[in-house]
């Protein structure tokens, strides 16, 4: 049987695993399904059309898949899709999505997301993700795959931050930063390659070569935006292992609407 503590209040039509466990004062909506082993905290607000996996832990005191704050929401169905094994710490907020957008906010696998970190609505955030306490993204925001935000930092709405990419403390990212990029500051700097990020995750000395050049072509040798994709396209003629890392980091530019971090 579940385990829901008398005080928690749960919508009969809310479809929770077997072995879901509800903290006390809990208040779950009709429309949320919870999957296997997930535990709810104390005071824990889940509503809207929710749907969230297995093995998560939500700690006391989040709000998950409440109305998007947007003042062009009507009421639509919109919906929070949250994946499995995260850790969602104390006073998050996850808005769902809007219909000007997909309709829809997704947390991928694996994420850490610390205390009072605010996903607004349809932002994607990929899997094995950090968001440090106070971290804050705005809408349409997408985060890609083992990407650390800082604390206190906030991410400009329709911004993209790149996988390994990397925001230090209160920072202020108001446009694109590539995959494995380390920035910081207001106004956003890039400080450098993500390189004890990317050795930490397996990368090889040759992986991270490849993108040293990369990174000097993008930011050191006063290159035009097209003359560094176009060099970065030659790298790997010599850096074949790295090419899959290349390809992510010249689509990546190549797409950008906001600009990049420069």
């Amino acid at each position: 049987m579940t385990t829901i503590h008398p005080t928690a209040i749960v919508d009969p039509a809310a479809q929770l695993d077997p072995s879901v466990t509800v903290g006390p004062y809990a208040v779950i909506g009709p429309h949320v399904r919870i999957g296997a082993r997930t535990s709810v905290g104390a005071h824990c607000v889940i509503e809207g059309h929710t749907t969230i996996g297995a093995d998560n832990r939500i700690f006391q005191f989040a709000s998950l898949g409440a109305e998007p704050q947007d003042k062009k929401y009507a009421g639509e169905p919109t919906r929070l899709v949250i994946g499995d094994r995260n850790t969602i710490r104390e006073f998050c907020t996850f808005n769902t999505g809007t219909v000007q957008d997909q309709g829809e906010t997704r947390v991928g696998d694996d994420n850490w997301i610390m205390a009072y970190v605010h996903i607004a609505h349809d932002c994607v955030v990929g899997s094995q993700v950090i968001l440090a306490n106070s971290a804050t993204l705005a809408g349409h925001v997408h985060v890609g795959d083992q990407v650390i935000i800082g604390g206190l930092t906030g991410v400009h709405q329709y911004s993209r931050v790149g996988a390994h990419a990397m925001a230090g403390f209160a920072s202020h990212v108001s446009q694109d930063v590539p995959p494995f990029m380390m920035v910081d500051g207001n106004p956003l700097a890039v400080r450098g390659l993500n390189i004890e990020g990317l050795r930490r995750r397996g990368f090889s000395a040759q992986r991270v070569a490849a993108l040293k050049q990369a990174y000097r072509l993008l930011y050191r040798q006063g290159l035009t935006l097209e003359a560094a994709l176009s060099a970065m396209g030659e790298l790997p003629h010599s850096h074949p292992e790295a090419e899959g890392d290349i390809a992510l980091l010249r689509d990546f530019v190549a797409a950008s609407r906001r600009g990049i971090a420069r």
